[in-house]
């Protein structure tokens, strides 16, 4: 039997600064492919090339990925700054829709970093442009220097609510992660709950209440030695059975209509 499809929503990049690619981290269909047991499909995220019907039909589930652009401050209602950065709006312009069919139907999706910034703006929140600008919070953001591993190695802890949907996937109430965003949740979107925090008051894992899919979302990047980190693996695990649900399920009412 064929394993699910997972399609991993990428950014727009430039390849040699003169380019035009879509892509996605590697390390993200590494996870998809081995430890969620899904088949990553790498989306060309622009709703000029493919539509959100498209997509819902194509794949069981799908990641949001990690990214530099970040979703624009009008998607939110708020005016464009320069702290705001670099935005992707082909991104925004499919993944926000995608987002919320998503939601409506029970199809699952697992948001990271950016794609956890997409869920709660889907769902109708607000971000801050840049978290270390705030009073009593730490320096989220990747560190410039260094190695990869250096990069994303595991740097703050994230408390989660005791009985609630993180600590039964993960087992736990705490756990360390690494950290590499500068924006990051002002007002929450309606259905969003907010389930873990950093120790800054951070929030750093959100699901959407009342859904009948996987809708977990993370600020940190789960995907950098999934296989072998204790925090990340549950996560794909769990989300490549939600996967694995929605395409047998797919498949018997294919079965039942021939």
């Amino acid at each position: 039997m064929s394993r699910p499809v997972v399609g991993i929503i990428g950014n727009t990049s430039l390849l040699n600064d003169q380019y035009p690619i879509h892509a996605a981290g590697t390390m993200n269909t590494v996870a998809v492919a081995q430890v969620s047991g899904c088949m990553p499909l790498i989306v060309p995220s622009d709703p000029a090339l493919v539509s959100v019907d498209e997509l819902l039909e194509t794949c069981d589930g799908f990641l949001f990925t990690g990214g530099r652009p970040n979703v624009h401050p009008e998607e939110y209602g708020e005016a464009e700054t320069e702290a705001h950065g670099t935005f992707d709006r082909a991104r925004d312009a499919l993944a926000l829709g995608l987002i919320r069919r998503c939601v409506d139907r029970g199809q699952p999706f697992f948001g990271v970093c950016r794609g956890f910034q997409e869920v709660n703006v889907a769902m109708g929140g607000s971000l801050y442009p840049e978290i270390r600008d705030l009073p009593g919070r730490m320096n989220h953001r990747m560190p410039p220097d260094g190695t990869i591993e250096e990069k994303f190695e595991l740097r703050h802890d994230v408390t989660f609510t005791q009985g609630g949907v993180f600590h039964d996937v993960l087992g736990a109430t705490k756990v360390r992660t690494n950290t590499l965003h500068g924006q990051g949740i002002k007002e929450p979107g309606a259905r969003i709950v907010i389930d873990g925090f950093a120790d800054d008051g951070t929030p750093e894992a959100i699901y959407v209440r009342g859904a009948a899919g996987f809708t977990l979302a993370v600020q940190w990047h789960p995907e950098w030695d999934a296989a072998n980190d204790p925090v990340s693996r549950p996560l794909f695990q769990r989300f490549g059975a939600a996967a694995q649900v929605w395409a047998d399920g797919k498949r018997q009412g294919l079965l039942q209509s021939a």
